[in-house]
């Protein structure tokens, strides 16, 4: 976490690029990126919004990349295609726009990466296998500050809502203090703003999938599968995200970059003392 010169050192610095126009408006270097694609009308509303204020510069995958998780491509070549003024596409992976955006494209570190809006949730166990979540934990790998953005829909997206929600967090947000290896993962659910019961601050809940992978024959007579299924139900566990955006609230989830689970360290430190004296 980077401090301003002169400031309180222990006043808490979210945007260290951050550009003071005037009292209370402040301007960002954002990185935007997705991994629905380049046409994904949420990606493109939000970096309209998004430019209205701040300097965005957008790249996402030239096609549509859901469920890649933190793919990173290494056995081909990657390229990038200029589509529009600060606007860019690429044959590679969400988290690989993160990289090209950061070591190719700009000049300095941005104050901020953001994924989404992702067509569709991204909660409990989703976190996993999330392209969005991937690119957003690329950007905390490189010491960014990164949030990943999803909408809770699966059609009739109302993005221009969301994109006026997040635009608001952004605001919020800028005199708190985010620690290394942390992003924030947030769902929105698909509601008119005016009806959001307010922000909360969440742990990741759990899906129940049906894990259902079906068995097709092809016109040559060779066994091919879908997998696929539905993750709809859940746990209703109050503090989660699932509960909250159900019960129509901003899910803000924080996530971190140790995946150690501390709480077991002890456990097997204590079996392994003991299987060595044995």
């Amino acid at each position: 976490m980077q401090e301003a010169a002169g400031s309180n050192p222990v006043a808490p610095i979210l945007y260290s690029n951050r550009k003071w126009l005037n009292p209370g408006w402040f301007s960002l270097l954002i990185l935007l990126t997705n991994d629905d694609g380049i046409d994904s009308r949420g990606f493109t509303l939000l970096k309209e919004r998004l430019s209205k204020r701040h300097d965005v510069l957008a790249i996402a995958p030239e096609k549509e990349r859901t469920c890649v998780g933190h793919a990173i491509t290494l056995h081909k070549p990657l390229r990038i295609k200029k589509i529009d003024e600060a606007l860019f596409s690429t044959n590679g992976t969400p988290a690989d726009c993160v990289l090209l955006g950061t070591k190719v494209l700009m000049k300095k570190m941005p104050d901020l990466v953001i994924s989404g809006i992702n067509r569709g949730p991204n909660m409990g166990q989703d976190v996993n296998y999330s392209g969005t979540v991937a690119a957003a934990k690329e950007g905390a790998f490189l010491g960014i500050n990164s949030i990943a953005v999803s909408i809770d829909a699966r059609q009739d997206y109302l993005f221009e809502d969301a994109v006026e929600t997040i635009s608001s967090v952004i605001e919020k947000s800028v005199d708190i203090e985010m620690p290394s290896g942390i992003l924030l993962n947030i769902n929105i659910p698909n509601i008119k703003r005016e009806r959001l019961k307010g922000f909360m601050v969440t742990r990741l809940g759990k899906r129940i999938y049906n894990g259902t992978i079906t068995e097709r024959i092809d016109p040559r007579g060779n066994k091919y599968y879908w997998i696929g299924g539905s993750g709809d139900n859940f746990e209703r566990t109050e503090g989660t995200d699932l509960y909250a955006v159900e019960n129509g609230y901003v899910s803000i989830t924080p996530l971190g970059l140790n995946m150690t689970h501390n709480e077991y360290l002890n456990v097997l430190r204590d079996h392994f003392k003991a299987v060595d004296r044995t």
